[in-house]
């Protein structure tokens, strides 16, 4: 399909700026429409939120790319008949493609002197309120950490002595009985194995850290996938090969990759045919989140995904998934989301999960690494 495109004006900008490099400076998507509803421009947000590239977008019209009769193709119009700006709120931009519930404030304005083109500016809402939820899951650790000690010291004595008396039972009860007995044994190894995973929580010993490359660890959670539990699965990989390292511990940030993608695999199970997983990097400036603890806004610009083809996440879960104990799976003790939300606050980042049918999204936000800060001691943003 050939397009044909309208020249935009160019205008003079200071010194050392482009427009180009400015606008994909801000935070939000900005796409500049022409008169026959042609997308001419999108910035870094802008592929980001519709989760293509600009050359890809720049192909379409806006109206192939919002849901049937948005409201955002009437702003638009409104904007160029009036040669005002205007303003939506709350407008949901949610399709297939990028996700359903996709609620944004829109700022439709005239680009200057040009005749027909539209400035389209978004503003994603609830940002503020996945932010909330990661200081939330950040709570939820905490108080598995006061369980975990408390666990440890008051179930753990009792079960040994429960256990030793079980055992010594067996010596003297005739055979019928002895399948009681070592019942008792099984439950109290099995209470032993959950309360000694629930110990992790509660370590609270400084982690060595250092540079590390992201990507070497995608590579080994890869491999131990495709050699094991998602061997049957097409594990594909969407790469920023400019990422800067994080700091962080590399077998800690291997877990927490490896529990992603293991609970992917199990999601998508072992029939459904073309089952996928997507490993994807990503630098994304813009994103700031002040952590209790630390008066600065931290930057958050180091973004990895884990992403799924498979049924989702239940929608009653959803909110409480990275909370101890939680789990749809039948088997499942509800720990390793939870141990995933820990590891990821205790490097200083957030992890939030977005889920409809056919994709599922674990989306990290990491600080990079500082070599200065890591001097100072101090957090590295």
């Amino acid at each position: 399909m050939s397009v044909s495109m309208h020249p935009i004006p160019k205008k003079k900008t200071p010194a050392g700026f482009t427009g180009d490099s400015i606008v994909n400076a801000l935070p939000h998507p900005v796409v500049v429409v022409a008169p026959n509803g042609h997308i001419v421009s999108a910035n870094d947000a802008a592929q980001h939120f519709f989760d293509t590239s600009s050359s890809v977008l720049t192909r379409h019209t806006l109206e192939e790319l919002v849901p049937f009769g948005s409201p955002l193709l009437l702003l638009v119009d409104q904007s160029r008949q009036r040669n005002a700006p205007i303003s939506g709120y709350r407008v949901d931009l949610g399709t297939p493609r990028i996700g359903h519930e996709r609620p944004v404030d829109i700022y439709c304005t005239p680009y200057g002197d040009t005749d027909g083109y539209t400035v389209i500016m978004l503003q994603e809402r609830g940002k503020a309120e996945k932010f909330d939820r990661q200081l939330t899951h950040r709570g939820a650790a905490r108080s598995v950490t006061a369980l975990a000690a408390m666990l440890a010291h008051e179930i753990k004595n009792p079960l040994s002595g429960i256990r030793g008396a079980a055992q010594l039972l067996e010596t003297t009860v005739d055979e019928d009985d002895r399948t009681l007995t070592q019942l008792i044994r099984d439950e109290a190894d099995r209470i032993v194995k959950l309360v000694d995973r629930m110990e992790v929580f509660s370590d609270e010993r400084p982690v060595e850290r250092e540079p590390v490359n992201i990507h070497a660890v995608l590579e080994h959670v890869k491999k131990i996938a495709k050699s094991g539990f998602a061997r049957d699965i097409n594990i594909q990989e969407e790469y920023d090969p400019s990422l800067p390292p994080l700091n962080g511990n590399r077998d800690q940030l291997v877990q927490v990759v490896l529990n992603l993608v293991k609970n992917a695999a199990e999601a998508i199970g072992p029939d459904h045919i073309g089952g996928e997983i997507t490993l994807s990097t990503a630098y994304r400036p813009g994103v700031r989140l002040q952590v209790p603890g630390n008066t600065e806004r931290v930057s958050l610009p180091l973004e990895i995904c884990v992403r799924d083809n498979g049924p989702g996440v239940n929608e009653d879960i959803r909110p409480y998934l990275f909370d101890a104990f939680v789990t749809s799976k039948t088997q499942g003790s509800g720990l390793g989301l939870a141990l995933v939300a820990k590891i990821v606050g205790d490097h200083g980042g957030t992890i939030e999960c977005e889920s409809q049918p056919g994709r599922t999204t674990f989306r990290i936000l990491m600080p990079v690494y500082s070599e200065a800060k890591n001097k100072k001691g101090t957090p590295h943003a």
